[in-house]
């Protein structure tokens, strides 16, 4: 394979990528819509497409694959395959969180409606946006874009915490809506979930551009301030008269 081929054979690989990275998209914000509006049709649009996203993901992991075997890539471009192959793990995965959403909408189709203390929707717009950064970050090639969406997670994660508080209280309180918090504590988890997945692509540029492994900067950045802390602020010693 010439050098202009292999290079083609790059640019075909990425835009397989974006057209399941779009596909895993959609799924999450028709998944979220279908909570909001209990609109089961919707539903089964998310269905159809977890099997469209399922055989992508196999078609662009084979490609890949090839790529590896017959061209022996080095340096960037064989970050670039692997981040390929991690990130379209990451999409599909995505894609299982949308299906795990529309499956608790329909089981609570079946429940009457019940206003929950917990903003699903502006959980599920936060991650949304994380998705979409880190892939505009892909497609730009961009690793201070990808940096800034690391930076978002923990918002994410600070709403599901919140929601898991929130709604255990209700289920704990009100044995009633206690079936419907549960399905809104299921989707908050999803979401965060999805997240992490956005997290991980936003690692993969940074791996792909600049060949830095970032992943794991939360817990390393978690340790240094706690060290930072006790040597500011050592334990005061027992007296010992």
């Amino acid at each position: 394979m010439t050098r202009i081929r292999f290079q083609q054979s790059l640019e075909d690989l990425k835009e397989n990528l974006l057209v399941m990275a779009g596909l895993a998209e959609q799924a999450i914000q028709r998944a979220i819509e279908a909570y909001r509006t209990r609109d089961l049709s919707i539903c089964d649009l998310v269905k159809r497409s977890e099997l469209a996203i399922n055989r992508m993901e196999r078609d662009i992991d084979q490609a890949a694959l090839d790529l590896l075997a017959m061209e022996q890539p080095m340096a960037k471009d064989l970050r670039f395959i692997l981040a390929v192959i991690k990130i379209n793990a990451d999409l599909e995965r995505v894609g299982d969180a949308a299906k795990s959403i529309i499956d608790r909408v329909c089981s609570m189709d079946q429940m009457p409606f019940v206003e929950l203390p917990v903003d699903i929707p502006r959980m599920a717009r936060l991650a949304s946006d994380m998705v979409r950064k880190s892939l505009q970050s892909f497609i730009e090639a961009d690793p201070e874009m990808a940096r800034s969406v690391l930076t978002m997670d923990d918002a994410v994660d600070a709403m599901n915490r919140s929601a898991y508080k929130t709604l255990t209280k209700v289920m704990e309180e009100n044995s009633t809506i206690a079936p419907q918090a549960l399905n809104a504590l299921m989707i908050s988890r999803s979401l965060e979930r999805v997240a992490d997945h956005a997290t991980n692509i936003a690692e993969d540029v940074i791996f792909w551009v600049q060949g830095d492994d970032v992943r794991h900067h939360k817990s390393v950045q978690q340790m240094m301030k706690q060290q930072a802390k006790t040597e500011a602020d050592p334990p005061a010693k027992h007296s010992t008269q």
